[in-house]
C-alpha cells in the first residue's frame, strides 16, 4: 500500500513538474522574442538586436539623404542616393557604407517578433497590447523604407539637377522620418499608428512590452 501511495505520489510529483516547465517554456518564448528584438538575433551584424540594427541602418540612410541634399552636382548626389538605398535594402544597392542587412529586413524582422511575443502563450495583456503597437509600427516603417528608396531610385535615374535636388530634399526628409515618424494628422503627436509610426515609436512600445513582461 505504502509503494503504490509512493508511485502515485511520485507520479504527481512529476506531472506537476512537467507541467511548471512547460509553462517556464512558453513564457520564455516571449522574453526570447523581446530579447531578438532588442537585444540579439543571429544573422545580424555582430547578432545586434533587430531593433538596433534597424536604428543603425536608418541612421546611415538619414545622413546619406541629408549629403545628397547638399550635393553640389548630380553626380554626388546620385552616389549618395545609392548610399541611402544600400542601407535600406542591400539587396538592390549591395555595396555601400550600411551594415549589409538592411533598414527595410530589420523593420520586418522588428514587426515579426513582436507579433510572436504578443502570440505567445503566456503573454500578457500589456505584451499583447503592446506587440501590436510595434508591429505596426515597425510594418510602417517598411512601407515608409519603400517610399524612401523609390525617391533614390528616380534621382539616381534623373538627368535634371534641377530635379534631382527636389528629389533629394524629399528624400531627405522622409528618410528622417523612418526614425522620428511623421505627424500625419498635424495633431502635434506621432503615434505608433499607420502611417506615423517609426523606429523611435518601435522603441517606446518594446520598452512597454519589457515592463509588461517583467523583464
Amino acid at each position: 500500500m505504502r509503494t503504490l501511495t509512493s508511485v502515485t505520489f511520485g507520479a504527481s510529483l512529476l506531472a506537476a513538474s512537467i507541467w511548471s516547465v512547460g509553462l517556464a517554456g512558453q513564457a520564455n518564448m516571449v522574453q526570447t522574442h523581446i530579447g531578438h528584438v532588442m537585444e540579439s538575433f543571429n544573422g545580424t551584424p555582430m547578432n545586434m538586436g533587430l531593433l538596433p540594427t534597424a536604428m543603425a541602418e536608418a541612421r546611415t540612410a538619414a545622413q546619406h539623404a541629408g549629403l545628397a541634399a547638399k550635393s553640389t552636382t548630380l553626380a554626388m548626389m546620385q552616389t549618395h542616393a545609392g548610399h541611402v538605398i544600400n542601407a535600406i535594402d542591400p539587396t538592390i544597392v549591395a555595396q555601400g557604407p550600411g551594415l549589409g542587412y538592411g533598414l527595410k529586413k530589420a523593420a520586418t524582422g522588428v514587426a515579426t517578433h513582436a507579433d510572436l511575443a504578443g502570440k505567445a502563450p503566456e503573454a500578457s495583456a500589456g505584451v499583447k497590447t503592446h506587440s501590436m503597437h510595434v508591429n505596426t509600427a515597425a510594418t510602417n516603417v517598411a512601407a515608409m523604407a519603400d517610399e524612401v528608396v523609390a525617391i533614390a531610385q528616380r534621382i539616381r535615374a534623373s538627368t535634371s539637377m534641377e530635379e534631382a535636388a527636389k528629389l533629394a530634399a524629399e528624400m531627405q526628409m522622409k528618410a528622417e522620418q523612418l526614425t522620428a515618424g511623421v505627424d500625419a494628422d498635424k495633431n502635434g503627436a506621432i503615434s505608433w499608428n499607420k502611417p506615423e509610426g517609426g523606429l523611435a515609436q518601435s522603441q517606446q512600445h518594446m520598452e512597454l512590452m519589457k515592463m509588461a513582461a517583467g523583464s
